[in-house]
């Protein structure tokens, strides 16, 4: 087994729609020694219905960034369309001010399953190749406004001047990673971005990802960092994560589920993602309350 070890993140209960839960499960994981809390970027759960309560991002990652003093934080992953570039990259600068530079940008075109949440409230459905366009323009616009450079417009995204002032407190930004399976966009990742962000996805397809982007910044003269997050049912053995995954499902709740098993099997898994090329592993944990102790108390010092 690799020594190499992948930082660990957590993602924070959106869906609750509670911002003192939000709060409070941001303090726990720095008390417990994760290393990042990360936001999903929804107006209502991907295929739920409009009336489900979801908080919103960036205000709310402003929120953590005031109440924790480690913590790497970002979104995991905003849609491009969701706001012009120049919000956005001002949005993450202010971020990144609050949080004394520990803001991360991901983000991504969105899938299929978003449509509903951009007929609810007003957001453009692109086709997937213009998606594709657009994000590339808007990753290019915002990293030039992080550099304070000007862009000078494309085909999707206008001219856009800044400057971000005050700037942002990390050299060139916060990191900006791209959230996608296709290859191209991890092509993109490799040629524009400072990451790539892996959902779901088993080591052996991982490192095939992870090599694509490492080869593709290589070709452009640069570095990008690959990045796995996912859905995992742990139990304090295999016998408790058998009856979690069977209640799940009595409960009629889809197989999103990326990973389930024992304490001592997420340790291993994770060490596998690291060998695979994660730099980061970012969890949504599934089951019942006590999970991030159990990963703290269980997994964390494993990986140490």
């Amino acid at each position: 087994m690799s020594g190499r070890k992948p930082k660990i993140g957590v993602v924070l209960p959106m869906f609750s729609g509670d911002p003192g839960k939000v709060l409070a499960a941001a303090r726990s994981s720095e008390d417990l020694g994760y290393d990042g809390a990360f936001v999903f970027d929804h107006f209502f759960p991907p295929g739920g219905p409009p009336d489900r309560p979801a908080l919103e991002a960036c205000t709310t990652l402003a929120a953590v960034a005031a109440a924790t003093a480690r913590l790497r934080l970002g979104t995991l992953v905003t849609r491009a369309v969701l706001r012009p570039p120049g919000l956005l990259a001002k949005m993450l600068s202010t971020i990144d001010l609050i949080s004394g530079g520990r803001a991360v940008l991901g983000i991504g075109t969105g899938d299929p399953i978003d449509r509903p949440e951009h007929e609810a409230f007003g957001f453009p459905n692109l086709g997937l190749s213009e998606r594709r366009e657009h994000l590339a323009e808007t990753v290019s616009a915002i990293k030039s406004l992080f550099h304070g450079e000007v862009y000078q417009g494309g085909k999707h995204v206008p001219r856009v001047a800044g400057p971000l002032l005050p700037p942002p407190v990390q050299e060139g930004g916060p990191p900006v990673w791209l959230g996608a399976q296709s290859d191209e966009v991890v092509r993109m990742a490799g040629r524009l971005a400072d990451g790539w962000n892996g959902w779901g996805l088993p080591p052996g397809e991982f490192r095939l990802k992870a090599k694509l982007l490492e080869e593709e910044a290589g070709r452009a003269g640069r570095q990008a960092e690959a990045t796995w997050a996912g859905i995992v049912l742990v139990g304090e053995d295999e016998d408790e994560a058998t009856r979690l995954m069977e209640a799940r499902h009595q409960r009629g709740m889809n197989d999103s589920v990326s990973w389930s098993g024992s304490a001592d099997g997420l340790t291993k898994h994770l060490r596998d993602l690291a060998d695979a090329g994660a730099t980061w592993a970012i969890m949504v944990l599934a089951g019942p309350a006590g999970r991030r102790e159990l990963l703290a108390e269980r997994v964390l010092p494993g990986l140490s």
